[in-house]
């Protein structure tokens, strides 16, 4: 079963530069006021496929990443109590405006609403497409880098307007759990009769027509473990293994010893986009922007020689260098590093032969991969992904490879996570030879 096209429909932050790596400092940014005052962190959303910021760069809430700090005062709610009417309109007449429901239309006949109180103990984050008020982190569909040049736009998006909700606990240890569903301008989630949905006994809950799906590592993010099991969240936080498709219209059992309590390095994948959620005690042990500078520094400081034209090369600190004669490139069947050079040059011009080691292979441009956050150590940035050409260190190629990302209503497959091209399924990575230390 095919994916279901859906219709187009707190604290402030200094935004991260354009151009630069991105640094994850525990405190929120921006200068002190009065509703800022050593404001609490609770962690950072972002958005793979971006390495730093959007390509048209980051405005107000549609941005690469999202920083989730502590409210001046809580937002969140909680479920209070249940109404069993006999339709959606009788439904809409019971909804108070100044409070949050949800309502589950189980038939024609019969419907759930579930009013929700406020929770003055968590702040509410909602993330999804829609560009209304209640939606604090807009998220379009993400395109591959390898197909960003084509100018083929996403037409139609799979995402929801109003595609999850993630509610802190403003104590510490500042607990988030995710919720499928956002709730809308109206303060409300509406389950229409063809969404999953079951109301047994007392329990009452149901599942996103495309789905939440969350993959906790396993060990930890960092340093990395094993990338985890991907499940299903529900409007009411429960857990369950994924459906036979995205827009399945059956679910299966809960797994009850699973919850939806967000550890560093959860992902969540809103069927066009996903996110890597990042706690603000997790990112402490992450290099910041300093460290990987001094990092990529100490290559530099090699004086990494081109074997063919014999100039020094440089190393990029942010993204790609401006200096074409120093700039780093790559054999991907190899990992001999060169500059940029006409040896070995074939007809079809796709591949070329290696000066050093005479192997064919694809020669690109070295990039820089500068959303620190995705890094799963401090160690140098030694290897590529192929075959997009971003360097990162071996413990963060490793992982990301091993990762397997929803695609497609069913598919799953390991992407670079600064910038979602597909990975080799040879090789996802590979380790640069530098010709370095010379002199």
């Amino acid at each position: 079963m095919d994916c279901v096209m859906v219709d187009k429909g707190p604290v402030a932050h200094k935004p991260p530069s354009s151009s630069g790596c991105q640094s994850s400092p525990l405190l929120s940014q921006g200068s002190p006021t009065k509703q800022n005052r050593s404001a609490i962190k609770y962690g950072e959303l972002i958005i793979l496929g971006y390495n730093g910021h959007l390509p048209s760069g980051d405005k107000g809430r549609k941005k690469s990443k999202f920083i989730l700090g502590k409210k001046p005062s809580g937002n969140g709610v909680k479920p209070f109590r249940k109404h069993v009417v006999k339709n959606a309109q009788a439904a809409k007449a019971l909804q108070d405006p100044q409070s949050h429901s949800v309502t589950y239309t189980l038939s024609r006949h019969q419907a759930v609403v579930v009013e929700y109180k406020q929770d003055e103990d968590t702040d509410m984050f909602q993330i999804g497409r829609s560009s209304e008020p209640p939606i604090d982190f807009v998220v379009m569909d993400t395109i591959p880098g390898n197909l960003r040049s084509t100018n083929e736009g996403i037409t139609q998006s799979t995402i929801s307007r109003f595609a999850c909700r993630i509610l802190v606990d403003r104590n510490p240890p500042y607990t988030a759990r995710i919720y499928a569903a956002g709730f809308d301008s109206g303060k409300n989630i509406f389950l229409g009769e063809k969404a999953v949905k079951w109301y047994v006994g007392e329990e009452i809950d149901g599942l996103t027509t495309n789905g939440v799906f969350i993959m906790k590592p396993q060990e930890g993010f960092y340093p990395p473990g094993k990338p985890g099991v991907w499940r299903e969240v529900s409007v009411g936080g429960a857990i369950y293994p994924l459906r036979e498709s995205r827009s399945a219209p059956l679910k299966t059992n809960q797994i009850k010893d699973e919850d939806n309590v967000l550890q560093d390095g959860t992902l969540i994948d809103l069927c066009g986009a996903t996110l890597l959620w990042r706690s603000a005690l997790g990112l402490i042990s992450s290099p910041s922007e300093h460290e990987f500078e001094n990092l990529v520094e100490t290559i530099n400081a090699g004086r990494p020689q081109c074997p063919v034209g014999l100039n020094t090369l440089v190393l990029p600190k942010k993204g790609t260098l401006g200096l074409s004669d120093r700039q780093p490139y790559v054999y991907l069947q190899c990992g001999h590093v060169h500059g940029q050079h006409q040896w070995g040059q074939k007809d079809d011009k796709t591949a070329r032969t290696c000066p050093l080691c005479l192997k064919d292979g694809t020669f690109i441009k070295l990039k820089m991969g500068c959303e620190l956050s995705f890094y799963a150590d401090s160690d140098p940035p030694t290897h590529c992904f192929n075959p997009c050409g971003r360097m990162a260190s071996e413990k963060t190629v490793r992982y990301w490879s091993e990762l397997p990302v929803p695609h497609g209503c069913q598919g799953f497959q390991a992407i670079c996570p600064f910038c979602a091209t597909p990975l080799s399924a040879e090789t996802g990575f590979i380790k640069l030879i530098f010709q370095d230390n010379t002199d």
